[in-house]
């Protein structure tokens, strides 16, 4: 069947760039929720921008959530914002969307810039929503960043969607589509290439049928009212927090008044996970006991609650691996290496079956815990007396959606697309007024 944008949560937006002439290599700057315990990276981000136009003056790193200087950086961002709308440093486009090609890392991917509508998507759990939540939710980090959109003028999207597009038949054609090309630049400290193409409303109509298809194929396998047809891949707190904005503003305008207040909808770039250049990376985890144990007492204390909570689990010794029907992660502390091995697991998924007995150790020792990128960077904390490591393994990146479909929400910080150079970078913005 043909449907339209709106029948598939999606719409064509009008989307804002800086004018010609801006260096795109200081306008474009990482996401804001990278880098939050460095604030090496976003010094370095302030010298390489210095005075000129960017959208570091247009977002709040994470890093300076809850500073003192919270409430002035802020203010900084609202006025910004109406400086650059009002002196020309940004232009609005015509209706369309930009297809992004995107190199770091040593891989390409391909994504579109569209907006979602915040109508067809709810990250509670059991949604039937037709864009998913991929990760629970923690409704906790939403207020702080609801502070930040309410009252802006403009949003700058690194929310990262990702449907399942085996056959590649709605992104990919569009590199074929004959758009004009509004930026190719190099992104700054390690961030790798990308180039943007804009795209009129009427070049998006094979994307368009191309989707109409995926929504008939979703249907057959999800069930007609079930169907997910999209998956969040990266920014699952930042599409929230516009969701929460939208439900306030929503309540507060008339009926007739909701369907086109740019409230209701989301700036985002939607990539296929079929896409070669999409790797799924694991996010590992750190327990700290602060003075409270040792890292061998925090691992015991993590197989006995494991133990509980699924079949079975034992330490075993380093290199063990699973048989099947067992879970092997193996755990580090300044004492060494060995190996949980949990039988007859809980989870369908490894971490899983890990952040429920994590989360019970948080709950009843007080134990910290951290949520980290890369391995070399675990080995380094849990030589540190006090912290336990324990590695993950990466996630079958087709494994999502039927994950999804079928248990709802995974576990949080299950995995990454990427590593954090690899993430969005804010370029393009759109009018919330």
């Amino acid at each position: 069947m043909s449907y339209t944008w709106n029948q598939l949560g999606l719409k064509i937006p009008q989307i804002m760039l800086p004018k010609e002439g801006t260096d795109y290599g200081k306008w474009a700057v990482v996401a804001c929720d990278q880098y939050t315990s460095d604030p090496a990276y976003w010094q370095s981000a302030e010298e390489i921008v210095g005075d000129s136009p960017s959208t570091l003056r247009l977002m709040l790193p994470e890093f300076y959530l809850g500073k003192p200087d919270e409430e002035q950086r802020i203010a900084d961002i609202r006025q910004s914002m109406r400086k650059y709308t009002e002196d020309g440093t940004l232009r609005t486009l015509p209706k369309g969307c930009i297809l992004v090609k995107r190199t770091a890392e040593g891989r390409s991917r391909l994504g579109l810039v569209i907006c979602v509508d915040l109508e067809a998507f709810d990250y509670r759990a059991g949604a039937s929503s037709l864009t998913r939540s991929t990760e629970k939710t923690i409704v906790e980090r939403i207020p702080p960043r609801l502070k930040i959109r309410k009252g802006a003028m403009l949003e700058l999207p690194h929310i990262l969607i990702l449907i399942d597009d085996p056959d590649q038949t709605v992104i990919e054609p569009l590199e074929h589509a004959g758009g004009t090309q509004v930026y190719d630049t190099d992104l700054m400290l390690g961030g790798g290439h990308i180039t943007g193409t804009f795209l009129s409303e009427e070049k998006m109509n094979g994307a368009l049928a191309a989707m109409s298809a995926l929504f008939d194929k979703a249907q057959k396998t999800y069930g007609t009212g079930k169907a997910m047809l999209m998956a969040m891949g990266d920014g699952n707190h930042s599409l929230a927090t516009a969701k929460a904005s939208w439900e306030e503003i929503r309540s507060q305008i008339p009926q007739e008044d909701r369907a086109s207040h740019p409230a209701r909808y989301a700036l985002c770039e939607i990539e296929n996970i079929h896409d070669e250049g999409i790797v799924f990376e694991p996010i590992h985890r750190v327990m700290f006991a602060d003075g409270k144990n040792t890292g061998a007492g925090i691992i015991e204390e993590a197989a006995a609650v494991l133990k509980t909570q699924n079949g079975d689990c034992v330490i075993a010794e380093q290199g063990t691996q699973a048989q099947e029907g067992q879970y092997a992660i193996p755990v580090l502390c300044a004492e060494g290496e060995r190996v949980l091995l949990i039988d007859r697991p809980s989870s369908g998924i490894e971490v899983g079956a890990l952040q429920n007995a994590l989360d019970e150790l948080v709950q009843t020792k007080g134990y910290r815990i951290d949520y980290i990128h890369g391995e070399d960077a675990v080995r380094s904390l849990a030589k540190e007396e006090g912290n336990a490591g324990f590695l993950l393994p990466p996630m079958d990146k087709f494994r999502l959606f039927p994950a999804v479909a079928s248990d709802g929400a995974l576990p949080r910080k299950t995995f990454s697309m990427g590593e954090a150079v690899e993430k969005r970078y804010y370029i393009e913005a759109r009018s919330l007024i």
